[in-house]
């Protein structure tokens, strides 16, 4: 679904079931045919959709969802975390949604590349399998983690530039949680009527 963050309408949505990049790419070239000027685009950092966003309107600032990004590497981490390592990263990982300005941003930054300096050798540690001859990296979790902030960084404060682009989707969740909400109240309709009543929700 693509929704206007200024007047919060949906411009366009689709029924499917996945995030596919020949859908993607079709829907953007659809919006833009449809007239209407894309500022900017704030996503969960899908990779067909970063794909089609390069494909077909390369020059549009994408701002990556910094709620995603929180709750995913606080997922992965937890708050009893075996390392210190890795509890340091989720205490750096939680100020992410705090950050509001360029100072802040470079401070967070700072802390963010000291860490990974700092545990440079511990990210790169690998264990090896005498039985299967392999070697994997020791701590998966929190290289993981790592490698989720570091690649989204180019693209997790674009808002500070542009402060009509959200830093988050919480837009569109609380619209689907609006919609399921509905649909809820009506449990007892067949999969066709629900998407009669409530089409939006199809794809969710």
């Amino acid at each position: 679904m693509y929704r206007d963050n200024v007047f919060k309408q949906t411009q366009l949505y689709r029924i499917t079931d996945g995030e596919h990049y020949e859908e993607l790419k079709e829907d953007l070239e659809n919006i833009l045919n449809l007239g209407i000027k894309i500022g900017g685009i704030t996503c969960d950092g899908d990779k067909s959709l970063l794909k089609a966003i390069r494909k077909v309107c390369p020059k549009v600032s994408v701002q990556r969802c910094l709620v995603h990004i929180q709750r995913m590497c606080k997922i992965w981490l937890s708050a009893y975390s075996k390392s210190v390592a890795g509890f340091d990263l989720r205490e750096i990982v939680c100020k992410i949604h705090l950050i509001d300005n360029e100072v802040e941003k470079q401070y967070w930054i700072k802390e963010f590349l000291d860490w990974s300096e700092k545990y440079k050798d511990f990210l790169n540690e690998k264990s090896y399998s005498q039985e299967t001859a392999r070697y994997w990296y020791t701590h998966k979790i929190v290289r993981r983690c790592f490698s989720v902030v570091r690649k989204a960084l180019p693209n997790m404060f674009i808002f500070l530039q542009n402060p009509k682009i959200p830093k988050t989707t919480n837009s569109t969740e609380s619209f689907f949680g609006h919609l399921k909400g509905n649909l809820n109240i009506h449990r007892g309709l067949t999969k066709k009527s629900k998407k009669k009543v409530y089409p939006m929700v199809s794809f969710l």
